[in-house]
């Protein structure tokens, strides 16, 4: 009996402390949950990020500035949002986003230059995360050719020791009379070499040029022989202040301007160029250098042009010369489809429409959006579409599409007083038409012998050489005359 209650004692106290082990294990297993919780909380690892780089805005794009950010730090951003502005080579074109989320983390501040395609500008997060806790990604490694210049020289000093030791100088050659070519005893004489450690190869042991070389090549620091030999070696001589330069003279180099200071005679100060002044220098030397220009020019006569703007404008109809020049490229193109064509890498390709491109003068350089379909649209079409997208270049508003894929162009100076001028050609396009100002000659006509006043205009068609040759050229600025000088015809053709 007594055991048995001592058993039961014993079981009752096993149970007990079962239990509180049970107990603690429970809370340790809760105390571990919450630990794992928390290294697994955004406020440790932070919320993976959308991550938003610097696009391609255009085909010739290589990078872009930051002009403004249109949303802020955790402002909610819609896809085909508008989220900053970017000068890219051509224009400002805004950036739109492609995803939904929260704006987290500007990463490339308001006026950031020279941004590569592909950097990480901005990141962002999706709806319903914590944005103030975005991770932000590690930079990248840099490429090898940025390397800093400690890791340059450590670079250099390895190779260097691991290089093999340059072979030892030749031994002098003493035995004999020293026979040199005159080419091999110039070279020795310039470097100051000593003709007795070249090895003669030539006939009866003549020192040849080859020789002369490879001796140059052998030396390790060859030094040059002095004319004049001093008996006694100068004294140290500590060299002159250079004395400035006299009254009216132009320096060698112009120094360098300091900011803030006003600059002195023959200083200059470094203008940074924009993106679309580099892409036009870029694209000028390119057609300057590739392209084989030629040129053509003829005299148009714009009576009947000025006289139908003058009926136009008294049904207040207001339309310029330009719009006229315009619409008879065009037709002339739709006319004579060879002219209508770019050239690629393999030769020709002929274009199945007219779009011109018309040049338009903004503060940073020359833009050419585009009239599509110019030939299919009347003179007061097209001189409201070439109006908005003037506007739209000296605003910086051009899209891609506005600007890009141009057929034919036109540059008129003709407002500026400018009599005629040739026009570099906008590659890959085949020509471009530069237009000059009217001007009022006397002509005799050949019908009764008197003279009358004409309005003339002259025009000079820029082609290349390798699409249009010489005589289309001709062929095309006559059928451009005519149209231009019968604008009625243009509405039957």
């Amino acid at each position: 009996m007594a055991a048995s209650l001592r058993l039961g004692r014993q079981g009752m106290l096993f149970g007990l402390r079962l239990n509180n082990f049970n107990k603690c294990l429970r809370s340790t297993h809760q105390w571990q949950d919450q630990v794992r919780h928390f290294f697994r909380s955004p406020w440790v690892l932070g919320v993976t990020p959308l991550k938003v780089q610097m696009p391609a805005l255009s085909p010739t794009m290589e990078e872009g500035n930051i002009v403004k950010w249109l949303k802020k730090e955790g402002e909610a951003v819609a896809a085909g949002d508008a989220l900053c502005e970017i000068e890219t080579d051509k224009a400002v074109v805004t950036m739109e986003s492609n995803d939904d989320g929260v704006l987290a983390k500007i990463l490339m501040e308001e006026g950031s230059r020279n941004v590569r395609l592909g950097t990480l500008i901005a990141l962002m997060v999706e709806e319903g995360q914590d944005w103030k806790h975005v991770e932000i990604p590690s930079p990248d490694a840099a490429p090898p050719s940025e390397a800093t210049p400690a890791t340059q020289a450590a670079a250099t000093s390895v190779v260097t020791s691991s290089a093999p030791s340059p072979p030892s100088a030749p031994k002098p050659v003493t035995s004999g009379q020293l026979r040199l070519s005159p080419a091999a005893r110039h070279i020795l004489d310039t470097h100051g070499l000593d003709p007795k450690l070249a090895t003669p190869t030539g006939p009866r042991g003549i020192i040849t040029k080859e020789d002369a070389l490879n001796l140059l090549k052998a030396s390790p620091a060859p030094k040059a022989v002095p004319s004049v030999v001093a008996s006694t070696p100068p004294s140290p001589i500590s060299a002159p202040a250079a004395s400035p330069p006299p009254p009216g003279s132009r320096p060698n180099i112009p120094p360098l301007s300091v900011p803030g200071k006003p600059g002195a005679p023959g200083t200059f100060t470094e203008v940074p160029a924009s993106n679309v002044r580099r892409v036009i220098a870029q694209r000028l030397t390119q057609s300057k250098t590739t392209i084989p220009h030629s040129y053509a020019s003829i005299d148009c006569d714009m009576a009947a042009v000025m006289q139908l703007r003058k009926d136009l404008a008294k049904e207040q109809i207001k339309v310029s010369v330009n719009d006229f020049i315009i619409k008879a490229a065009a037709v002339t193109l739709r006319e004579m489809p060879e002219v209508n064509v770019t050239w690629s890498g393999d030769g020709a390709r002929a274009l199945d429409s007219v779009h011109i491109s018309i040049a338009v003068a903004t503060d940073k350089g020359l833009i050419t959006p585009i009239i599509k379909d110019a030939a299919n649209k009347g003179v007061q079409e097209i001189s409201s579409n070439a109006k908005a997208l003037a506007q739209k270049a000296r605003d910086g508003k051009l899209l891609p599409e506005e600007y890009q894929g141009g057929s034919f162009s036109i540059s008129n100076l003709g407002m500026f007083g400018i009599s005629g001028f040739s026009a570099v050609i906008n590659p890959p396009q085949a020509c471009i038409l530069a237009v000059g100002t009217s001007r009022a000659e006397l002509q005799l006509c050949e019908d009764d012998q008197t003279l009358s006043t004409k309005q003339l205009m002259t025009v000079t068609l820029s082609s290349d050489g390798r699409l249009v040759d010489d005589e289309l050229a001709s062929r095309f600025l006559d059928k451009f005359r005519a149209n231009l000088e019968k604008p009625q015809r243009m509405a039957l053709v």
